[in-house]
C-alpha cells in the first residue's frame, strides 16, 4: 500500500505531520489581524493608557470593560498567539535555514513569555478594588502607590516587557529574513515583514528615549502589519491544505503554458 503520510506537490513533499502547525498558525495570523484592527478603533473610540493610578481605578469602578481595554488587557490575551503564528512560520521555513529559522523561534517564545510575565490589567483591578473599599486617606495613598508602580512595570514601561519586545521583534526581523531566501513565502512578504517588524523594533529601542519618533515609528509600521499578517496567515493555510509553493508549481525549464505530467 502506498505511504499517505506524506503528499507530493510539484518537487517539494508536504508532511502530513506539520500540516496542523501550519493550519494553526494561519488562524492566528487572522486573529492577530482581528486584534490589530480592534486596537486601531479602540485607541480612536476610547483613547490609550490611563496617565495615573488613579484614573486607571476610577475608570474601572465607572465601566470595568472600558478599564481592560484601556489597561491593554486584550493585549495579554493576545501575546501567546504569536506562540502559534511562529510555530507555523518555524514549520514552512525549517528546511531553508533550520539554525537562524530555530533562533528566530526562540527569540519570539523567550519575548513573548517575558512580555507576558510583566503586571497587567488585572493587578489594577485587584488594588483598584481594595481602593474602593479604603476607608482612610492613608489606607488609599498606599494603594495608589501601589498602582503607580504597576504601571510603572507594566506592558508599556516595564524592563521585562520591554527586552521582550526587543527579542520578539529581532526574532520576527530574522524570519522575514530567511522568508527572502524561500520558496515558500516570497521576497515580498518577506521585505513587508521586515519592514514593519523593523520599524517595530525601532520603536520599541527609541520609544522611551525619544517618545515622539517611536509614535512615528508605529504610526507607519501599523498599517504594514494589517497587510503582513493576512498575507502570511493565507500561506501558512494553503500549505496546511497541501497548495504547492509557487516556484513547485512546475519543473525548471517547463514553460508555464506546458502541462505538468506526473
Amino acid at each position: 500500500m502506498p505511504d499517505h503520510s506524506d503528499q507530493t506537490r510539484g518537487d517539494r513533499p508536504i508532511d502530513a505531520g506539520w500540516a496542523t502547525l501550519y493550519r494553526v498558525g494561519g488562524a492566528a495570523a487572522f486573529v492577530l489581524l482581528l486584534y490589530a484592527l480592534g486596537t486601531i478603533v479602540q485607541l480612536i473610540a476610547l483613547g490609550g493608557e490611563p496617565k495615573t493610578a488613579v484614573e486607571a481605578f476610577r475608570l474601572l469602578q465607572t465601566n470595568k470593560l472600558v478599564g481592560l481595554l484601556r489597561l491593554d488587557f486584550p493585549t495579554m490575551l493576545a501575546l501567546p498567539l504569536y506562540f502559534l503564528l511562529f510555530l507555523g512560520i518555524f514549520a514552512a521555513l525549517r528546511r531553508t535555514d533550520p539554525a537562524k529559522t530555530t533562533l528566530s523561534t526562540v527569540l519570539v517564545f523567550v519575548g513573548v513569555t517575558l512580555a507576558l510575565a510583566t503586571p497587567t490589567a488585572l493587578s489594577m483591578m485587584f488594588v483598584g478594588e481594595k481602593y474602593a473599599a479604603a476607608g482612610t486617606e492613608s489606607a488609599r495613598a498606599q494603594l495608589e502607590a501601589v498602582g503607580e508602580a504597576i504601571l510603572a512595570t507594566d506592558i508599556w514601561h516595564g524592563t521585562g516587557a520591554f527586552m521582550g519586545g526587543l527579542l520578539l521583534q529581532t526574532g520576527a526581523v530574522l524570519a522575514c529574513a530567511v522568508m527572502l531566501r524561500s520558496d515558500v513565502f516570497g521576497r515580498a512578504i518577506g521585505w513587508l515583514g521586515i519592514a514593519a517588524h523593523g520599524l517595530d523594533l525601532s520603536h520599541i529601542a527609541l520609544g522611551p528615549f525619544l517618545p515622539a519618533v517611536g509614535v512615528v515609528l508605529m504610526s507607519v509600521a501599523g498599517p504594514l502589519y494589517l497587510i503582513w499578517l493576512p498575507l502570511v496567515g493565507r500561506r501558512l493555510l494553503q500549505l496546511g491544505s497541501g497548495v504547492p509553493t509557487p516556484t513547485s508549481r512546475r519543473p525548471h525549464g517547463v514553460a508555464s503554458s506546458t502541462p505538468h505530467c506526473p
